[in-house]
């Protein structure tokens, strides 16, 4: 006797809902008190960020009176994440979240929403003016690349967003909080001079930066860089041959000796492209690894977004001059 696969679908969309009616229970009713999971330190203002690069900042700005988390390790491609039942713990015990807007975490877009019902829920990029923003082709207000740390510029004003939203919360640490953010702006701002000197050291006809996905199109835009990638801004968009063979044409036709892959998306896509250049005669050349979307391993220097960023800069000039 054959038996229906249909019943064991059915059963799989009951349990799914039943999972999701009792995490949106969960962000509605709280969890209950204790301590957030991966946040130690009684009396510290305990603070989830999504991304690495925006707990890195709340780290520095909050320094000791606080105690931060981040949902998203090293590798970690956030166009995809979806959050687990731990992550949402984390979230509703949390005092205050940092996100990056922009639909980055365009998945949890949904528990934002409920919980910026209860509490400080925050979008680091919410004050960078609209007319500055990159879009998607076709527009609309859901269409924004949300790559800002790449302009270091654009950075300093997350990092202004942390330091404002946690005086708010927390305004007995409130001199804390200046103080720390003042040193940290300072760094960025050297940050930014670094990386806009060290651009200009490429010569002007090879400064083309190729990668697997658009996520450097600010970076270009502010540092004089032209830039492509194989994906678009959001790597849940699917390539297919065509965009293979365009990018494999745009090589050989400019010449470009060298591309880059990044630590957050796979390299087989990339590596095509590479293939197709050679087959017609074009040698190219993978310049390094570039950290896009997600920071190194923690504990080291490229674990912090100043050393993102300039392991990025480091890695891309050395290629290309």
């Amino acid at each position: 006797m054959r038996f229906s696969k249909k019943p064991n679908s059915a059963i799989k969309r009951f349990i799914m809902t039943l999972l999701f009616l009792a995490v949106s229970a969960l962000l509605v009713t709280g969890c209950g008190t204790g301590e957030n999971d991966g946040l130690a330190g009684k009396g510290k203002l305990k603070v989830t960020a999504t991304t690495g690069m925006i707990a890195d900042v709340a780290q520095e700005i909050g320094g000791e009176d606080v105690a931060v988390t981040g949902l998203m390790g090293s590798g970690v491609d956030p166009h995809l994440y979806k959050a687990s039942y731990g992550d949402v713990k984390k979230l509703d015990r949390a005092d205050i979240i940092f996100y990056n807007g922009l639909h980055l975490e365009g998945k949890m877009a949904e528990m934002f929403e409920k919980l910026e019902k209860r509490k400080p829920t925050v979008a680091i990029s919410s004050r960078i003016p609209e007319s500055d923003l990159r879009s998607f082709p076709g527009g609309g207000s859901q269409s924004h690349d949300p790559h800002i740390w790449f302009n270091v510029k654009m950075w300093i004003s997350a990092a202004e967003v942390i330091r404002d939203s946690l005086i708010e919360k927390d305004p007995v640490h409130a001199e804390g909080y200046q103080a720390r953010a003042a040193a940290y702006i300072g760094k960025l701002e050297e940050l930014d001079r670094y990386t806009t000197e060290q651009i200009r050291a490429i010569p002007e006809e090879r400064r083309i930066l190729v990668t697997a996905h658009d996520a450097f199109g600010y970076f270009g835009d502010e540092y004089g860089l032209e830039v492509t990638g194989l994906q678009g801004m959001n790597t849940m968009s699917e390539y297919g041959s065509r965009d293979v063979s365009s990018l494999r044409d745009f090589l050989v036709e400019n010449k470009i000796k060298a591309v880059f892959i990044e630590s957050s998306v796979p390299k087989k896509a990339i590596e095509s492209v590479i293939q197709g250049a050679r087959s017609m005669g074009h040698e190219v050349t993978i310049g390094g690894e570039l950290f896009s979307d997600a920071m190194g391993e923690a504990g080291t220097v490229e674990g912090t977004y100043i050393g993102m960023v300039r392991h990025n800069v480091d890695t891309i000039v050395q290629a290309l001059r």
